[in-house]
């Protein structure tokens, strides 16, 4: 009697296989001597994934077109399509498929000369008003293959081969695979003196500004994403209709991000989440003359946390008004934010923005204090609220702030609300991160405000008489002189004697007694 034949296992869509399927890839690439670290592992991993993420949603494209008695035209033609080249787990290998990807020109798959992958990829160009040609050929020319053996690069594509992008489940299961890579990208990156935003303080200001369907996102610092992944999330929850969902997909999340490497992690971040043809900018935010950003630029909610500490070239100030030009990052993009917020209200409210800074510019006087006076007296900066020490650690020790300010007219007063260190901690590491619990105070206040030992208020009057310092202290603050260095002891002595003699000035001023 003839056995049964046993029944092909399902192939699994769990977190756990997919993990798995993951550090067998990252196991392999460990093995080969081109590759240094998470630096070089991500982003070769990441284009392979791009280009089987692609494949797949081009087969479905395709077999929707034929449905509907429609013609297609796919965006990689053959023989560079990953079904010609990778999907077949005995194809090219070894040297041959090192020339395929790399060389100028080589012998292809399909036995013809011609133009390598690579190459192929980056000379791409839109047609037909389909800009995912031009999305692929900037990826691309920022990418490079930096393995050395093509056999552990076909067993490396043969891993990624078995992610099926045309489901959702394993989609959800791999962007939630795909975020815990790029917290380890970002720990690499720290060394190198660039850190990301942590992802709890990105949905806290996803969740202040409220993005409404219809209005336009914008990150000028777009690094790997986070921002634009979160506001997609939070849009893509109001979606009801079909023009809802175009709406989505085709006019509401803008980025720019200038640096290669982080430019191919966004664009695979946002494909993995759900946006079918991400339109990040490659080039420099700030590489456009202020004046000549009209309202065809402008845009309805901001998010980001552009680069501060750094330096931007003669070139780029000059972009600047006179008296307005730094050669401090955070400064000039904090200009850029300002102009390209639209100026009219829309169907959702007025424009607004949700931007880190440092607490140096809290404080920063000469063209930092012209920058300022700008935003109180153009904008309604409504709230500032002052994170704790550590939040990016352990990137830097910077104290930062999250400005939150909108076009609803000029600043009456601003509301600061300070976040506690959970109680028995004196900062933030690494490994005991800022968790979204903590600002669950913060949000109920949010609608509802009234000081408190964390909240406070202070009028544009007096930040206009203190020369728009916004390094407003809370005044109910506890503070432990006992771990304070001498020098900060003695400034802050010296700053309450200060404060002192001005609240005199104030009191003689209205009862007109001489000083």
């Amino acid at each position: 009697m003839p056995q049964k034949k046993k029944p092909t296992a399902p192939i699994k869509t769990t977190a756990q296989s997919l993990g798995s399927l993951l550090k067998s890839a990252r196991d392999l690439m460990r093995k080969d001597k081109g590759l240094n670290g998470d630096l070089d592992r991500l982003p070769l991993l990441t284009w392979i994934m791009f280009l089987k993420f692609l494949d797949d949603l081009e087969l479905e494209r395709e077999a929707e077109a034929a449905l509907g008695g429609t013609a297609f035209r796919p965006a990689i033609d053959s023989p560079y399509r990953w079904r010609d080249w990778a999907a077949n787990e005995g194809g090219i290998t070894g040297d041959e498929l090192l020339a395929f990807i790399n060389q100028d020109e080589t012998v292809l798959p399909d036995g013809t000369r011609g133009a390598g992958l690579f190459a192929y990829l980056r000379n791409l160009s839109s047609a037909e008003g389909d800009d995912r040609r031009d999305v692929i050929a900037t990826v691309f020319r920022g990418v490079d293959n930096r393995m050395k053996s093509g056999y552990l690069l076909r067993d490396v594509i043969n891993k990624i081969a078995s992610i099926h992008f045309t489901s959702s489940e394993e989609l959800s299961t791999l962007g939630a695979l795909y975020e815990s890579m790029l917290r380890e990208m970002r720990d690499a990156a720290g060394d190198s003196g660039e850190f990301y935003t942590p992802r709890v303080v990105v949905r806290l200001m996803v969740e202040a500004v409220n993005p409404r369907l219809g209005e336009v996102v914008l990150d000028p610092a777009t690094g790997t994403g986070g921002f634009l992944v979160e506001a997609y999330k939070h849009l893509a929850e109001q979606v009801e209709t079909v023009e809802d969902r175009r709406v989505l997909q085709t006019q509401s999340i803008l980025g720019c991000e200038p640096k290669p490497l982080p430019y191919l992690l966004a664009q695979m971040n946002l494909l993995l989440h759900g946006l079918e043809s991400p339109q990040i900018d490659p080039g420099n935010a700030l590489r456009f003359r202020l004046t000549e950003i009209g309202d065809r630029d402008r845009v309805d909610v901001i998010v980001t946390n552009p680069p501060f500490g750094g330096e931007e070239e003669k070139g780029i100030q000059d972009n600047f008004p006179g008296d307005k030009q730094t050669a401090e990052t955070a400064l000039l993009f904090l200009q850029l934010i300002m102009r390209r917020l639209r100026r009219k209200p829309g169907k959702h409210g007025p424009a607004r923005a949700a931007v880190i800074v440092p607490s140096g510019t809290l404080f920063g006087d000469g063209v930092c204090a012209r920058i300022k006076q700008e935003l109180v007296s153009e904008f309604n900066l409504h709230t500032i609220v002052r994170l704790p020490n550590g939040v990016f650690a352990p990137y830097t020790p910077i104290p930062t702030n999250i400005l939150f300010f909108d076009r609803s007219g000029p600043t009456e007063d601003v509301w600061y609300y300070e976040l506690p260190l959970p109680e028995g901690r004196k900062n933030y590491t690494k490994t005991q991160p800022l968790r979204y619990e903590e600002f669950r105070p913060l949000l109920e206040w949010w609608g509802a405000r009234a000081e408190n030992d964390q909240a406070w208020q202070v009028s544009a009057e007096a930040l206009a008489s203190n020369s728009y310092n916004l390094d407003s202290k809370n005044p109910r603050a506890k503070v432990d002189f006992a771990h304070l260095p001498p020098k900060q002891l003695v400034d802050d002595i010296i700053a309450k004697e200060w404060r002192i003699l001005e609240l005199m000035d104030e009191i003689g001023a209205a009862l007109k007694i001489e000083p």
